[in-house]
């Protein structure tokens, strides 16, 4: 009985058997990888332990480029880009300053949250237009 063909095997259909609990593409293509060792072991027998580990191995680093540069690349954009992501939800607002901008750095209210901003020192009460996001400080400008 030849073990190294069943391990492979067996590998391979835990790597598949994870990727369904777990989705998110990573392990399908180890699982790849896992097949294809296991078909050579099969056709080929006698390939040292050490060859088969090293062809995981590299089959799996060129499966997962495989699917970073080709597959994931071709995904559908998102029609809704800045979900999940509040602050660059933000951009285009224009909001009073709740406390004046000094040295570069102000505060605004929107709707029932306080935001830390950057831009140029603006005093108090002045209408801003959020342009843009680093982090969790909203980026703005005066909005004429």
């Amino acid at each position: 009985m030849r073990w190294d063909v069943f391990t492979w095997a067996a590998v391979a259909l835990l790597l598949f058997a994870a990727e369904t609990m777990a989705p998110g593409a990573f392990m399908l293509w180890l699982g790849f990888a896992a097949v294809v060792v296991f078909v050579g072991t099969l056709l080929v027998p006698g390939i040292p332990l050490l060859a088969q580990v090293a062809a995981f191995i590299v089959l799996s680093f060129v499966s997962i480029q495989v699917y970073r540069k080709w597959f994931r690349s071709r995904e559908p954009k998102s029609d809704q880009p800045a979900l999940n992501r509040r602050a660059a939800a933000l951009a285009g607002r224009v909001v009073p300053l709740e406390s004046a901008i000094v040295q570069g750095r102000g505060r605004v209210q929107i709707a029932d949250a306080y935001w830390d901003v950057s831009g140029p020192d603006l005093p108090a009460g002045v209408q801003v237009r959020v342009v843009g996001a680093d982090g969790m400080t909203l980026q703005v400008e005066a909005a004429n």
